[in-house]
């Protein structure tokens, strides 16, 4: 999958970060899950072209350089000196999907004058459960298994995100691959989701935490979710709503884990409708 002529990148802290931005007006910063890239906002930025969307390669993903730490605070703390870097120091809308999700609320909470409103999609941090696959990378040697850059392994992967398999489509499955390939990038995986939690699930000590302190901030969230996600279940939007009860919910019929590609239209609908309120 070619890179659109906006994608570039800048550098942070001597870390290069890929990043592709368009519109203007007040930021919209949009920060992907484990594994994934900015290209899992295209069709989100297609649906709002008016608006200043600032989509991010996270540190270690996609074509941006890995950091020594790689836990959520200093993922966090990289993305706002990147957007520092890039001149969008205005408070921003964050919108995170998955680990993106987990990220955008420890931005919100290292920096909250950042942060104009939380949209978190299928976001990790509501709940314990969480596909075997990621679980399984706490395991010592099956990690290299499971995480193989081959046509097989990227095929399934990818199909395990939709709930129509239509939308794994080839440029899609040929990226992953790709990504995959890079070097470092099966240790990087690994590494990131073993921060956030082991065989058993998501840390409930960290989960708990962070949540306590997002409701603190009151900071206007949406969270939303695909009803047949197989990598975080529905289930979680129920803890959302009970650990952030201010929060606007709401849950995508017949949609897997990327509602922002599967749901781009109706995504973009809710987030134009959220922000304007």
């Amino acid at each position: 999958m070619a890179s659109e002529p906006f994608a570039a990148f800048v550098d942070v802290d001597g870390y290069r970060v890929r990043y592709r931005t368009t519109g203007t007006g007040r930021p919209v910063v949009l920060l992907h899950g484990i594994g994934r890239s900015l290209e899992d906002w295209e069709p989100l930025r297609a649906a709002l072209p008016a608006r200043r969307l600032i989509a991010l390669d996270l540190a270690g993903f996609g074509r941006s350089q890995p950091l020594p730490d790689l836990r959520l605070g200093a993922l966090a703390e990289h993305v706002a000196k990147t957007l520092d870097r890039l001149g969008a120091t205005a408070p921003a809308h964050v919108v995170g999907n998955s680990l993106g999700g987990a990220v955008a609320m420890r931005l919100a909470v290292h920096d909250p004058a950042r942060v104009a409103s939380l949209a978190l999609a299928d976001s990790a941090g509501f709940g314990r459960e969480v596909t075997w696959l990621l679980r399984a990378l706490d395991l010592p040697v099956l990690w290299r298994l499971l995480l193989r850059p081959d046509e097989y392994g990227a095929r399934t992967a990818e199909r395990s995100l939709f709930h129509d398999p239509a939308f794994a489509t080839p440029d899609r499955i040929a990226l992953a691959r790709e990504l995959a390939r890079r070097p470092g990038a099966a240790r990087t995986t690994r590494q990131v989701a073993r921060a956030l939690g082991s065989l058993s699930g998501v840390r409930a000590d960290r989960r708990g935490n962070l949540l306590a302190a997002v409701e603190a901030l009151d900071i206007p969230t949406l969270v939303v979710w695909g009803d047949r996600d197989r990598i975080l279940p529905a289930a979680h939007l129920t803890h959302a709503a009970t650990a952030l009860p201010r929060a606007r919910t709401h849950l995508f019929a017949r949609t897997g884990h990327l509602p922002q590609i599967e749901r781009a239209a109706e995504f973009a609908a809710l987030l134009d409708e959220f922000w304007a309120d």
